[in-house]
């Protein structure tokens, strides 16, 4: 990957170095012609004109011919940290859009380099002194500095800084935590007032000589305040709702006050968002045992603070910490303005809204293998993806026994919604339940090496697989990724195998079968109860698709041992199934026809009048579609029950179903269909999927549904439907 952003940077130099030289061609002959009674320019005008023109050149031209061998002859050891050092030593000849986008590429090229890395902290160094002269150039203050001098003379440097969410009393409070080379500090942004400068109070430090994420055995779990679903998704349909009007007023070329406003609300509901949204916990110890507890949103984030935090633990154990008098804590807390890089939560949507929002479709993955391994283990993958700023896991491999070179070779097809990156974890199963290493929820399995890859959409724009690598620790993991945008996954495309179950109308296959529901739902349903109501993220997780595959077409062709195969397969696989079968009908379960009705009932505010719409609709579906429909309702509602163990909440079911049953076939579909563009979060399609959950998650919350049919339980219930 790191090779992969430096060929970019490459190519960019390139094309500055081409401009560069364009505008050194006429510069010699104005020069010239400068001294002559009959100048074009005078030499004023033209130093005004190509000002630092050749300086830059050269800048740049020795960047680009360090650069260059170093990229070609290309491996993972490979340095090029000094070169951007270099680079930026010469910042002041820049100009600051040039810098800006430089800073931006730093940082990518930071997210791809291990800590252990030796190029980590020259990458680091030449991003403090470009963040440093951008300070320098917004600020009236004096610029921001790379570290402060403590009592011994030596360098307190600052590492990583984020917004966090920490757990105090209950409460969930915003903060921002700033690890330095010796202390840990929690601190909390004041309110500006007045048009002030940026200031930090300073909540709490632990020093990393006294720190540690093992408590006293007393210690009692977190306790966490959930959010219900419902609260988030309301949250992101404002902040697409408001993405969408800015566009709008922007498009329309109206006032910077209008947009300024639509901004401030746009930044409450984010940090609104990144408030409520994190649930893993992460806690860590001083030495007299006080916990502090901060919310996470994935197991990568969380792995990526303890590795840094211990990694600088072992070089500071040489020297002792004494405790900070107030007027140093004072001191520190000030510097956190300059010294701080993250300066805008950490949001997807929280940037410039004509920026890539992130792809939305169906991510296709094949984590093929793994190399490095120094010995044998017992290993998985899982993997990550982004939606609104916050990753979750949407996919694990199956364990590879005992062994140094895994080969999973497995499939996953993972739905994007607005993604920017995807992150792989490979961890060491551990099989031994008297090993205490699980605290606050945390796995007892240990995590081997992580890492990360950009969706970049250019490059995953054709149809072909795109294979890549992603080193992690000494361990390298190879994958293949290919991407299907959204408007081209909505299509509903009838089969072209007539006596198939997959794609064929739900009352062709009943009519065929003699049934009320059909055959592959009843096998998929009773598999699923049978020994997957406890498995975690149920539905959610993505299935082996070469699995999944192997069952549409045990199902297709009515293969007799298609019970003998499910019963061999991982339940994912087998939940991963029973989702395409819906996707793939002709037409959706709640029909094309009645789903504008659907829409328009939940948007209803009389509870009486929604009731009454919704109920009228539901049991106005064919018989096959409302009978199939229940069937399911009544069989995600016993999911549920088990939320406490499979983490499936009736709106996380709601979110994995809603679009699956309610949404229309592509010409009914009010989705914009352009295949060269992302379809963005702000666009219709995220309020028209936010509207299918809801319609699904009335249903399921709705304690019973009247229906005409008296034998309504018999049927749901027998093994003859």
């Amino acid at each position: 990957m790191r090779k992969w952003v430096l060929s970019g940077i490459l190519a960019t130099e390139e094309t500055y170095l081409s401009h560069l030289e364009a505008l050194l061609l006429p510069m010699k002959p104005l020069k010239a012609a400068a001294t002559t009674s009959q100048p074009v320019l005078t030499v004023s005008q033209i130093e005004t004109i190509f000002f630092k023109v050749p300086e830059l050149y050269e800048i740049h031209k020795e960047f680009y011919d360090g650069l260059l061998p170093r990229v070609q002859q290309w491996s993972h050891h490979q340095r090029v940290g000094d070169l951007f050092q270099k680079l930026f030593n010469h910042i002041n000849n820049y100009p600051v859009d040039r810098v800006t986008r430089s800073t931006l590429v730093l940082h990518d090229l930071l997210k791809h380099t291990p800590t252990s890395h030796p190029d980590h902290p020259l990458l680091q160094d030449a991003l403090r002194i470009s963040q440093n002269f951008l300070s320098s150039i917004n600020e009236e203050s004096t610029p921001r500095r790379q570290s402060m001098t403590v009592k011994k003379g030596e360098n307190r440097q600052l590492l990583r800084d984020s917004f966090m969410v920490e757990l105090v009393e209950g409460a969930r409070k915003l903060r921002h935590v700033f690890l330095f080379t010796d202390l840990l500090l929690c601190a909390k942004l004041k309110k500006q007032i007045g048009g002030k400068n940026q200031q930090y109070d300073s909540k709490w430090y632990i020093p990393l000589t006294e720190l540690t994420f093992q408590g006293p055995e007393e210690t009692e779990p977190l306790t966490i305040p959930q959010v219900p679903d419902e609260e988030l998704d309301a949250m992101k349909v404002k902040i697409s709702h408001l993405r969408s009007e800015i566009l709008r007023e922007k498009r329309a070329n109206k006032g910077s006050k209008v947009i300024d406003r639509l901004r401030k609300k746009l930044s409450e509901q984010e940090s609104l968002l990144l408030l409520t949204s994190p649930s893993m916990p992460l806690r860590v110890y001083n030495k007299n045992g006080k916990s502090y507890g901060f919310l996470i949103s994935s197991d990568y984030e969380r792995a990526e603070w303890k590795d840094m935090i211990k990694e600088q633990q072992k070089k500071c154990k040489c020297f002792k910490t004494s405790s900070l008098t107030s007027m140093e804590l004072q001191m520190l807390t000030n510097s956190c303005v300059k010294l701080q890089t993250v300066h805008h939560m950490p949001l997807s949507i929280n940037k410039e809204e004509d920026e890539s929002p992130g792809l939305c479709g169906f991510l296709n993955v094949i984590v093929h293998s793994a190399s490095g391994l120094k010995q044998s283990l017992n290993l998985y993958c899982t993997l990550e993806v982004d939606s609104f700023g916050f990753f979750s896991n949407k996919a694990k491999t199956r364990v590879y026994r005992y062994t140094t070179e895994p080969k999973w070779n497995e499939e996953f097809e993972i739905e994007l919604e607005g993604s920017q990156t995807l992150r792989l974890l490979c961890y060491e199963k551990c099989y031994n339940k008297t090993k205490q290493n699980k605290e606050d929820g945390e796995s007892a399995d240990r995590i081997m090496g992580k890492g990360q890859i950009q969706l970049d959409p250019q490059t995953l724009q054709g149809k072909d697989w795109q294979r890549t690598v992603i080193p992690m620790n000494g361990i390298e993991v190879k994958l293949s990724m290919k991407f299907t945008s959204r408007e081209f996954s909505l299509k509903r495309m009838p089969s072209r195998k007539p006596m198939g179950v997959f794609g064929v109308k739900i009352s062709t296959v009943t009519k065929r079968e003699r049934s009320k529901v059909p055959y592959i739902v009843r096998q998929c349903l009773e598999e699923i109860e049978r020994r997957g109501m406890e498995e975690v993220g149920i539905y959610r997780v993505s299935g082996v698709a070469t699995d999944i595959q192997a069952l549409k077409t045990a199902f297709d062709t009515n293969n007799k041992d298609v019970s003998v195969m499910m019963s061999e397969m991982d339940v994912n696989a087998i939940a991963g199934t029973l989702k395409l079968y819906f996707r793939e009908l002709p037409e959706p379960l709640f029909t094309d026809e009645l789903y504008p009705n659907f829409a328009g009932g939940i948007t209803l505010s009389d509870s009486v009048a929604k009731e009454s719409c919704m109920l009228n609709l539901l049991l106005s579906l064919p018989e096959p579609n409302l009978v199939t429909f229940l069937f399911l309702l009544d069989h995600l509602k016993r999911v549920a029950e088990k939320e406490s163990v499979n983490k499936m909440s009736l709106h996380n079911l709601a979110t994995v179903f809603g679009p699956t049953l309610l949404r229309p076939a592509e010409k009914d579909s009010k989705i914009p269909a352009n295949p060269t563009q992302p379809i963005s979060m702000g666009d219709s399609w995220s309020l028209e999927v936010m509207a299918q959950v809801q319609v699904l998650l009335y249903f399921l919350q709705l304690e019973t549904i009247p229906t005409p049919d008296s034998k309504r339980q018999s049927i749901l219930f027998s093994t003859e439907v």
